[in-house]
Formats: C-alpha cells, sequence, structure tokens
C-alpha cells in the first residue's frame, strides 16, 4: 500500500500518488458557539504561562495546555491517536523535521486558507520552508528556531594572534594554529552522535536531504554538499587537528571548563548549555556567524526548532489557527515566550524586539543577539522526509563507525551508507522514491 503524503489542494493533482486513501480533510472553520475549548499538546517549559495571557484576553476561545515529556513522545502519543481515530489535541507543538511524518500519517491540517496572508512575511523563508516542504500547503506555524553560530574563546584567540574565520579554510588554519600552540587543545570536535548538529552543517552547505519529485520523494543525502562537509570534517579527523569526542559526554564537558575546546558550533540556545557546563568561563566566549563556504553568499542552518500545527481531529480549525498565529507573531506573545519559555522565536521582528540584552553568560558581548538576528536572516532551505528518525540512526551508526576509522574515506562512505539506509527504508514502507 502507498503511504499518503498531503501537499494542499492547489497540488493535489501532482501528489495524487502520494496521498493516503482515505485521507480526510481538515475541519472547516470551527463551532462558532462560545466559549470554543482548545487543547494544545506542548513540552517547552512554562508555556502554560503564556497560554493564561491569552485566555484573559479571548474569554470566547480558551486553551488548555497538556504538558508533555518531549517532542518524541508527544509525536508517538499524537500518531497513536491519529490512528485510533480520537483522541488527538486541537494544537500540537512539532519540531520541524517531524512534520512530514506526521503529514504523511494525515496527523496535521493544512491550514493555508486560514490563515492571514500577512502572516508568511514574519518569518524567514528558510523557516517558512520548513512548515511547507516546499509547496503551497502550510502544515504549522514556526515558533522557535535554532541557526546556527560559532563560538570561541576570545581570550586564546587574542592569546594566539588568530583572527576569528569567516570561511572553512581560515576555521581550518585556525584548528591547526591552535592545536599545535598546545596539543591538548582543539578549536571543536566533530560528534558522531549529534545527527541534528551535522544536519545543520549540510544544510549551510546547501543540502536538502529529501525532496518532492512529482508523485514521488526523492533522497539526495549522498550529494555533493553533504560530501563536502564529510570531506572536510573527516580530513581534519584524519590530519588530527579537530577532536572527534562526541558532544554531551563528561570529557566534552571537561574540556569546556578547562579550555581545551576552544570552540563550539551550534545553535543560538548554546549559551544557556556552556552556561550551565563552563560556568566559570563566563565572558570569555564570544559568538560569530558561522565561517562560509561561500563567503559572497552567507549562509547557515538549523540546529532545533519547533512549530505550531493544527490537527486534523480538531474541530476548531479557525479558532486554533487564531490561537496559533497569536501565539508566534503578537508580539507580547513572543515576549513572553522568550521570558517564560527561554526559545529563540522564529517571528524575526519579534525576536529583535523582545531580545534586547545579552545572555549574561555573554555579558562582554553586549551585541549578542545582533549578530544572532543577521545570522537568523541566513537560514537556507532544508526539506526533511517522512523518515528522519532513520536517517539520524543511520548517522549515528555510520558516522561512529567513520569517527573510530578518523579516514577521510571513511566519511564519505558513511554519506553513502545514509544515502543507502534512509533510500531503502522509504521504498520499504511503502513510498514512492525517485
Amino acid at each position: 500500500m502507498r503511504t499518503s503524503f498531503r501537499v494542499g489542494a492547489v497540488a493535489m493533482a501532482a501528489a495524487a500518488a502520494l496521498l493516503m486513501s482515505g485521507c480526510s480533510s481538515p475541519a472547516a472553520g470551527g463551532d462558532t458557539s462560545a466559549p470554543v475549548s482548545l487543547s494544545y499538546w506542548a513540552w517547552a517549559p512554562n508555556l502554560d504561562k503564556v497560554v493564561d495571557i491569552w485566555n484573559k484576553a479571548h474569554p470566547e476561545i480558551q486553551v488548555t495546555v497538556q504538558k508533555q515529556d518531549g517532542g518524541d513522545p508527544a509525536i508517538t502519543k499524537l500518531l497513536t491517536a491519529i490512528k485510533a481515530g480520537s483522541g488527538a489535541p486541537d494544537l500540537i507543538q512539532a519540531e520541524y523535521q517531524k512534520i512530514p511524518t506526521l503529514v504523511a500519517a494525515d496527523a496535521l491540517a493544512d491550514i493555508s486558507g486560514t490563515v492571514g496572508s500577512d502572516v508568511k512575511s514574519a518569518f524567514t523563508d528558510g523557516v517558512w520552508n520548513s512548515v511547507t516542504l516546499g509547496g503551497d500547503a502550510l502544515y504549522a506555524l514556526p515558533q522557535d528556531t535554532g541557526p546556527m553560530m560559532f563560538y570561541y574563546r576570545a581570550d586564546v584567540f587574542e592569546k594566539l594572534g588568530l583572527t576569528v574565520p569567516t570561511t572553512w579554510d581560515e576555521y581550518a588554519a585556525d584548528a591547526r594554529a591552535i592545536h599545535a600552540a598546545n596539543p591538548a587543545d582543539y578549536l571543536g570536535t566533530f560528534s558522531s552522535s549529534d545527527a541534528g548538529w551535522f544536519t545543520g552543517m549540510a544544510q549551510q552547505a546547501g543540502a536538502s536531504w529529501w525532496g518532492i519529485d512529482g508523485d514521488a520523494w526523492s533522497v539526495n543525502v549522498d550529494k555533493t554538499p553533504t560530501q563536502k562537509v564529510a570531506a572536510y570534517w573527516g580530513g581534519l579527523v584524519e590530519e588530527g587537528v579537530i577532536d572527534n569526542k562526541p558532544m554531551y559526554t563528561p570529557a566534552w564537558n571537561a574540556g569546556l571548563n578547562t579550555g581545551t575546546q576552544v570552540g563550539w558550533l551550534s545553535a543560538v540556545w548554546a549559551p544557556g548549555v556552556l552556561a550551565g557546563n563552563a560556568a566559570d568561563t563566563a565572558g570569555l566566549w564570544k559568538a560569530a556567524p558561522m565561517p562560509q563556504w561561500d563567503a559572497s553568499a552567507p549562509a547557515t542552518g538549523n540546529w532545533g526548532g519547533s512549530s505550531t500545527g493544527v490537527t486534523t481531529q480538531s474541530t476548531h480549525t479557525k479558532e486554533a489557527v487564531k490561537f496559533a498565529t497569536w501565539l508566534n507573531t503578537d508580539p507580547a506573545a513572543v515576549a513572553a515566550l522568550v521570558s517564560t519559555a527561554n526559545i529563540y522565536p522564529a517571528d524575526a521582528a519579534a525576536a529583535q524586539s523582545a531580545l534586547t540584552t545579552a545572555p549574561a553568560f555573554f555579558s562582554n558581548q553586549p551585541d549578542f543577539y545582533k549578530v544572532a538576528a543577521d545570522v537568523a536572516k541566513t537560514v537556507s532551505p532544508f526539506t526533511y522526509g517522512p523518515n528522519v528518525n532513520v536517517a539520524y540512526s543511520a548517522y549515528n551508526d555510520e558516522f561512529a563507525k567513520a569517527a573510530d576509522a578518523k579516514t577521510k574515506s571513511a566519511f564519505l562512505a558513511a554519506v553513502t551508507n545514509m544515502q543507502k539506509i534512509t533510500t531503502d527504508d522509504l521504498t520499504k514502507s511503502g513510498f514512492t522514491v525517485k
């Protein structure tokens, strides 16, 4: 049986072969009686406090947050409810990489006909692509995002007379200089256990691992952009000038504290991690844009981020969209998301107005959020597929072998193996694949 994939009414003809038989349509408009009660499954901290602001101002539409254990458990629970035909909430907090899986299961409503025409302008093209899958249908509204940045120990760079790298060639030169000055020190690490990190790196290079090709999915992992990224990091690991410890291990945490990890390619949320793992180094770090493959065309990837979707079981689509729009674009709501849920908003203008003071850990860099805002504008488009979990698992398995081998050829082989595993899984699951 062919697995479904809804791409919206405008593209129905082209996507007919991807649609699941019996695929339901989103509820039209919603019940006009008041008050309307909406349930919202989410895991971000303190979202209920943000929702309280809405509830006080909108007695006709009341939203109840049902706290979930995390992104993966919430999606598993929703898929079970959709399959059972009942029990789903009106709204769901969904990570961007999970949206294709939910669309394939007919779990998310296409809200393109309900959302105001001005909403798209609040978000960058790269983020908007994540909730549209590159088509005309709209499956969620962006909530938070994780544009990737370069974090470095400014004191070490100053001591060694190094300039902040603006290209990947310069990054490699700095890595060599730092390791030569002290063989225990590394500018960064290649983490074989963080598929989301590597995805963001590939995204920056121009990769998009899945695509919609007529009536089929395409898998594009083993293509030039990802091959370039794998070869680059494999070369540095083989040369021995970059560490290959996985992130978030005791050894990596110790490196942040002692200064043997001189840099970190991470996302805008990194200050919280650094403050928690290396509090004594506060004021020694600075943030900059990612090194570039092409300095004339700045780009970055996302590591993390989530959206607010309306489920196909909701009978109050119109009201749910109204709330989701407020939550993710209203300046007061976004400011509350920042202060209580500690997220980096996807709404670029609202983020800039809400984030005016640098994180305490970066008090030495008052323009931290100005740098972040400029970086966020350069997020490259990236299409996820319905079997992200399989691709990410393949990354962990294949790059663990490559990291042990410490050769550029092993890194390139890992990309090839990821492609095969991901493609084979799509075919086995009943998708049409080109």
